[in-house]
């Protein structure tokens, strides 16, 4: 099941006690408040994080256990557009900043001798390369390794004996791509089970990128790899569910404002706002059954069988990609009823093939609100700005 919500922001101020129960026939029962620690009480940073820790496992719901990873990014294409995580591998944890990406299933970090890797990034993190050799605890995955074959199933180009090292190039939707070879070594985390917080670890597979080509070698949006979270077995999450330290599920919930963030949990987030799609089954990514599109309330007039999942077509959620796209038969009634519904108040313009919009005041308003319906009853609401993007100080475009 994938989850469609908001950011969740937790802030604990009191704790609650329950006085024993008392026969009264006064109602509603007095409920004493508490702070959890005093005013005048100075209270550690490190005691404070160790409290949030056990508090927020009490947001997650999981049998096996659960693993809590930083998110950092934005969705702002013009700043850059990627969400990224903190991942800790080898011995002694060296620290990588990895992009989430659910369109993929490997986890690659960039290694020594890379050829177009990057050096810096403009995203103010610092870079680093995984060198094998310095981990005790990594060794190289031989092509006839069990574990080799998985891979195979998750790259395009499959698996050569070259020293006999288990090796893999990927090509990504917009054009970049990296190769390189396959190493296991401790991935290093803190799982929750239930109310405690321990430190622990677990051997995976992962990718050794020794070259990178397009979007990837760009300073401006470097990282130090992607985070794959797909469905094949190389996945992390299949790794660590084959292994019954997690659970197979993960929640990815997003912070939509230009601050980035958000929560990536594998297992599952307990939060009574959130409400489920089911996924379509027997896919190779994480398509989901868009049903409608309404404007204003109105579903647009779009054939169903444009939302239908097929070989090339269907709805599919990436989170290595910024925007929203829709088949020509979809976008162009949506863009039609945008238009009709703001054409007395602003000024549509085209810009590059781009619908646009000159407006001279605030987008609330005068644009309409927009629901994507999927199966099962949920709707995914946006409000203009989640929809629009601002060019300038006077143009919206549509996403």
């Amino acid at each position: 099941m994938l989850a469609l919500a908001a950011g969740i922001l937790a802030v604990a101020l009191v704790t609650m006690f329950l006085p024993p129960p008392a026969v009264a026939s006064g109602f509603p029962a007095t409920l004493t408040l508490e702070r959890a620690f005093p005013l005048n009480q100075r209270v550690e940073l490190d005691e404070l994080k160790a409290r949030d820790r056990v508090r927020h496992g009490r947001f997650l719901q999981s049998s096996v256990g659960v693993v809590d990873f930083p998110v950092e990014g934005t969705y702002d294409p013009y700043r850059v557009g990627l969400y990224f995580t903190r991942v800790l591998l080898g011995s002694p944890p060296k620290e990588f900043y990895v992009q989430i990406d659910t369109g993929s299933d490997v986890l690659w970090v960039g290694c020594g001798s890379c050829n177009g890797c990057p050096q810096s990034s403009g995203l103010h993190i610092p870079l680093n390369f995984f060198d094998p050799g310095s981990s005790s605890t990594a060794s190289l995955i031989s092509c006839s390794d069990q574990r080799c074959s998985l891979g195979v199933q998750s790259s395009d180009a499959g698996c050569s004996n070259q020293g006999n090292q288990c090796i893999y190039t990927f090509q990504y939707g917009d054009g970049s791509g990296t190769s390189g070879y396959y190493v296991s070594d401790l991935l290093n985390f803190d799982a929750i089970v239930g109310s405690t917080v321990t430190n622990s670890s677990a051997s995976i597979v992962f990718g050794c990128s020794i070259s990178q080509t397009g979007d990837l070698t760009k300073s401006d949006r470097a990282v130090d790899g992607i985070f794959g979270f797909g469905q094949q077995d190389m996945s992390v999450i299949s790794q660590l569910s084959s292994q019954g330290i997690t659970p197979k599920v993960f929640s990815h919930c997003l912070k939509g404002d230009g601050g980035g963030g958000g929560i990536l949990v594998l297992g599952e987030i307990v939060e009574e706002d959130i409400v489920y799609s089911p996924l379509v089954p027997s896919q190779p990514h994480y398509n989901l059954n868009l049903q409608s599109i309404s404007v204003n309330g109105k579903a647009l007039a779009i054939d169903p069988e444009v939302f239908a999942t097929s070989t090339n077509r269907g709805t599919i959620v990436d989170s290595g990609t910024t925007l929203a796209y829709l088949a020509e038969e979809a976008y162009d009634p949506f863009v039609g009823a945008i238009t009709q519904a703001v054409s007395q108040s602003v000024r549509p313009l085209l810009s590059k093939g781009t619908q646009c919009y000159l407006i001279t005041s605030s987008v609330n308003g005068i644009f309409p609100a927009v629901s994507l319906n999927f199966a099962g009853g949920v709707s995914m609401n946006l409000k203009p700005e989640d929809y629009l993007l601002q060019q300038n100080s006077i143009v919206r475009c549509l996403t």
